[in-house]
């Protein structure tokens, strides 16, 4: 059963870096073509940036209600719009913040006074209604929220999360990109394993416990993988998460993804790098563990 993954996958034409299956509690089946090395995981890392501030959230450092505006650097408040003032953690981590740009170097192009030095300053000098709250999937928000989280925290994330996260997910120091101001970007910029990326899905599939141990609150990490808002064509959305009525994903944008079936205690996880039919191989990945 574990090896059907596989299978379709050879039968769609489509190449994997790797993959692992997941289920009742234990790695079945692991597969590596590339010798398990680390692998750019482009969006995926939004999830991690959810787990920051699900953490901080634990330790009562922040709420996910909190305004970003009240995290933000000093330096910043007298450039910063009124609407921003109203945006909440929450609210970017459901892409219903702003019609914002895709990237922050868009930012630093799009601003009459961007500046490349600067992706905050950039940001908050865009001419954007900030009155639209649909949903829009962008970059900006997760590193928002991780230049917010950072300075709730006192310390560079990458640091803050080392005890908390990579070295109970076995993932060491991670390759991981910051801003040029120095924040964690938290929105794309890290390299992680197959086994790495299972380990974060993991975490989530058991309420944030990993190896005994409680890392993230289970009414939050329950209440991250669960639907806040719906994109346009309909997909569900939590903090960071891509969620279906079965199913959360965490999700990089060419193939890089961990999907969970919690009902069947399930998940498996990839990397791979296909521009052109990541969907397809989700979609697969999806029936595969819903059909458990």
């Amino acid at each position: 059963m574990y090896q059907d993954f596989f299978g379709r996958v050879a039968e769609a034409g489509i190449s994997l870096y790797g993959a692992e299956v997941f289920h009742g509690g234990e790695i079945v089946l692991k597969m590596s073509f590339d010798g398990d090395l680390p692998h750019p995981i482009y969006s995926a890392v939004k999830s991690v940036t959810a787990a920051a501030v699900l953490m901080a959230a634990g330790e009562g450092r922040l709420s996910v209600k909190d305004k970003l505006y009240d995290y933000m650097d000093s330096k910043y408040l007298s450039v910063i719009p009124a609407g921003f003032k109203r945006l909440s953690f929450a609210d970017c981590m459901t892409m219903c913040a702003a019609p914002y740009p895709f990237r922050p170097q868009n930012a630093v192009e799009q601003a009459p006074n961007g500046t490349e030095n600067d992706w905050l300053y950039s940001i908050f000098n865009l001419p954007v209604d900030y009155s639209d709250r649909t949903f829009r999937y962008s970059n900006i928000p997760a590193y928002l929220v991780s230049a917010a989280c950072e300075n709730a925290v006192g310390q560079p994330l990458a640091d803050w999360l080392a005890p908390r996260l990579f070295e109970p997910l076995g993932w060491g120091r991670p390759v991981f990109q910051t801003s040029p101001e120095g924040h964690f970007y938290g929105a794309t910029g890290m390299e992680l394993t197959v086994g790495q990326l299972a380990r974060l899905g993991q975490l989530f599939l058991q309420k944030g416990e990993f190896s005994g141990a409680q890392l993230i609150r289970r009414d939050l990490a329950e209440a991250a993988v669960s639907r806040h808002a719906s994109s346009h064509d309909g997909e569900g959305y939590g903090w960071f998460f891509w969620v279906s009525d079965r199913t959360f994903d965490i999700s990089g944008k060419w193939g890089q993804r961990c999907v969970v079936c919690p009902e069947n205690d399930m998940m498996v996880t990839y990397l791979s790098h296909d521009p052109v039919r990541a969907g397809e191989l989700a979609q697969i990945a999806r029936d595969f563990v819903c059909r458990g």
